[in-house]
């Protein structure tokens, strides 16, 4: 991993195998004039389908929509395969070579820490993969934005709506990894402020656990009304096929879960994953916006539609790349931090989001959408599996900013 993988080179004047033929005066100028984005993410494990080759693809799109304003951009991608000590050191080598922002960066684990060198480096780092709420809590940076999604917003609309319809004793069976602790924990939050019951939790280990049967009967031997699966990707799919064939929803238990993208209920089928409730802030069919990139994104989907995860890395390169446009090139490969600062100064407003804003801390807004699994005989076609059954308006759906306590604001 000690090279720049150029897979995707895309708005330059020339590829970079073309350097080596140019004056050394020329190279440098034209490096000096190219943002470089790095798409960090999980290519061939448990979340590969959640974006993973999908998320490059979407972060293309935007490069191609930005078009050329005077400088050129290019993209790079790795995989981190789920592993902080990996992560860390593509970042490191990136920005040290000349990557000026990454992007993406599933798993909290890896998230985290790639947190720490954005910051180290004074590099630009948007992250639109991790779930963990301490991005901006108590591990927040003034090098960071944290786009899309958290474990305090999907807690707060899938777990408060299921204690709402009865759901009042839980038993979660959880990763055991930063995301999957946090997702936990905020869900347990609201359940118990709601008025409901934790009754107990499971933790397995990640990314190692394909066989969830012990866990299912030690969350049955509870005798929730709820479990709650905090995991997500290969590791959701397989707990909630192996529940099914376990029968326990026929003993009246039902299934929460806490992070499910389109892929994993198409990955299930609307057979097993009718009546299953979710959140996700993005969705194809959403409005005529969501609509019309996913048409424009279709040629590079192929057979696939984007999902939350995805389409997060189009919405967050494109508003970065704005930024960029605004204050120069120069100023921007300066400086991670001003560059984010200016991303916070500018409203957002995309088709996959729509309009939106950064608060100080890095949590990009947007709206959280409750959603319900349609039965087979609801649905027209491939892909067309939620129905919406609720809205958290943004401003609601994210932690009060005072509450995460994010210690450069205090500072």
């Amino acid at each position: 991993m000690t090279e720049l993988n150029r897979r995707s080179l895309i708005g330059g004047a020339a590829a970079t195998a073309a350097f080596g033929a140019m004056p050394l005066s020329h190279a440098r100028a034209q490096a000096a004039n190219t943002i470089r984005i790095g798409v960090l993410n999980d290519q061939s494990g448990p979340y590969r389908d959640l974006s993973g080759p999908w998320g490059v693809q979407c972060t293309l799109q935007a490069v191609q929509e930005f078009g050329n304003r005077g400088f050129n951009v290019e993209v790079v991608n790795a995989d981190h395969q789920n592993r902080p000590d990996v992560g860390v050191n593509i970042a490191r080598q990136w920005y040290d070579q000349g990557v000026d922002m990454i992007i993406d960066v599933p798993t909290s684990s890896v998230g985290l820490a790639v947190n720490g060198v954005a910051r180290e480096k004074n590099k630009a780092y948007v992250n639109t993969g991790s779930a963990t709420s301490d991005l901006t809590g108590a591990q927040c940076s003034p090098n960071t934005v944290h786009w899309m999604y958290d474990t305090y917003m999907l807690a707060k609309s899938t777990g408060a709506a299921m204690v709402r319809a009865g759901g009042d004793s839980w038993y979660f069976i959880t990763a055991d990894y930063a995301f999957g602790h946090a997702l936990e924990r905020d869900t347990s939050n609201f359940v118990r402020g709601a008025g409901g019951r934790v009754l107990g939790s499971v933790r397995y280990p990640f990314p190692a656990t394909t066989d969830f049967s012990s866990f299912l009967l030690q969350a049955q031997a509870s005798r929730p009304k709820v479990i709650g699966f905090a995991n997500a990707g290969a590791d959701l799919i397989n707990s909630i096929k192996q529940a099914s064939e376990f029968g326990v929803t026929r003993r009246g238990i039902k299934l929460a879960a806490l992070l499910m993208f389109l892929p994993d209920v198409h990955a299930i089928g609307l057979q097993t994953a009718q009546g299953l409730v979710l959140t996700e802030s993005f969705y194809w069919d959403l409005n005529d916006r969501t609509r019309a990139l996913t048409q424009r994104l279709q040629p590079r989907l192929r057979d696939q539609v984007p999902n939350m995860a995805s389409v997060a890395n189009y919405s967050g390169a494109l508003h970065y790349l704005k930024a960029v446009a605004d204050m120069g090139v120069a100023a921007a490969k300066a400086s991670g931090v001003e560059t984010i600062n200016r991303m916070k100064a500018m409203p957002v407003d995309d088709d996959a989001f729509g309009p939106g804003i950064i608060r100080a801390d890095g949590r990009k807004l947007c709206p959280s959408y409750l959603f319900e699994v349609k039965a087979p005989s609801e649905s027209r076609g491939r892909w067309d599996y939620y129905k919406l059954v609720g809205t958290t308006p943004a401003e609601e759906a994210f932690r009060p900013i005072a509450d995460g306590n994010c210690p450069f604001l205090r500072t």
